[in-house]
């Protein structure tokens, strides 16, 4: 207890850092941010009811205050285009994209643990050939451009998806959302697999293993009970760790697959300029990262008990 406590008091310093780098971003840096939002034709009676309506009139520390409180009370202030709060125009959405980053995550963790640790056990044979070509072509492909790639080919040609999600029922979104997971997916299992053959390969160096298996104890057991328990860290890292790019790589994917969710809701407020909901948007991102290292670091404690008392 005392060390979940610890690591969840270490991430509120971190995530006040990270709403004091959104605030500096989108204030301090050169240009008017009402010029940017209304265009340079824009009246000077226009621009400086704007600046009212944002705040940007107010002293530095004063916005920074503002912004903070509302921050860490969930108001995120109101759109510009649509009057409405930020916080409900991104709780609208939301739901859609943490289903596609959930489904990803389950995706690469049912496909790269397993690849990770056949190519570990079958190290310099083809299954290890196989595991590492795989992974490289997950690394090596970008989320949109798979995305086009299963589009074309299990949508247009096969005709076995939807090219666009109708939404009508349990059965429609479920079909809508394969070729999305599968494209999100795919890419966090090569990072799983290679992690996983790694930290796997160091462990089965290991002289208590050479004992297991001297011991007579079975290929699938001592890999599952022995080897993959100790070699769990680096693989709760690398998936804590690309938990924040899965979140920006499901913006790009919703938009190839026209989902809604927040990509779609990011694209919006780009093209019309809402500051607004972008600066939300930008808060709710960073919020995501920091609860995913804090629960990273909480699993820590549980997968191995010696990273609660410290040693």
């Amino acid at each position: 207890m005392h060390y979940a406590i610890k690591r969840i008091l270490l991430g509120i310093p971190t995530l006040l850092a990270m709403f004091t780098a959104i605030f500096l971003l989108v204030r301090v840096v050169p240009g008017d941010a009402a010029t940017v939002i209304l265009g340079d034709q824009a009246s000077a009676a226009s621009l400086e009811a704007l600046r009212i309506k944002l705040g940007l009139d107010q002293p530095l520390w004063r916005q920074y205050a503002d912004f903070l409180f509302g921050a860490l009370s969930g108001d995120l202030g109101t759109s510009l285009v649509t009057s409405r709060q930020v916080m409900t125009e991104i709780l609208r959405v939301l739901p859609s994209t943490l289903q596609l980053a959930a489904g990803s995550m389950v995706f690469g963790l049912l496909l790269g643990l397993p690849l990770g640790v056949v190519a570990a056990v079958y190290q310099g044979r083809w299954p290890d050939y196989v595991g590492r070509v795989v992974s490289l072509l997950g690394l090596s492909l970008p989320a949109f451009v798979g995305g086009i790639l299963l589009l074309l080919v299990f949508a247009i040609q096969l005709q076995w998806f939807p090219v666009i999600p109708m939404g009508t029922g349990l059965v429609d979104d479920l079909r809508g959302l394969v070729l999305p997971v599968c494209t999100l997916g795919f890419i966090m299992s090569a990072y799983v697999a290679r992690v996983t053959r790694t930290s796997m390969l160091s462990v089965l160096g290991e002289d208590y293993i050479r004992t297991a298996r001297a011991k007579g104890i079975g290929t699938f057991r001592f890999v599952l009970r022995h080897a993959l328990a100790n070699a769990l860290l680096p693989i709760i890292t690398v998936t804590g760790l690309y938990f924040g790019t899965l979140i920006g790589n499901a913006v790009l994917t919703e938009i190839v697959f026209n989902r809604p969710g927040m990509g779609r809701l990011i694209l919006g407020a780009l093209n019309t300029r809402d500051y607004s909901l972008l600066q939300g948007l930008m808060i709710v991102f960073a919020a995501f990262v920091v609860v995913a290292n804090v629960v990273t670091d909480l699993l820590y404690g549980v997968v191995d008990p010696r990273v609660r008392v410290g040693r």
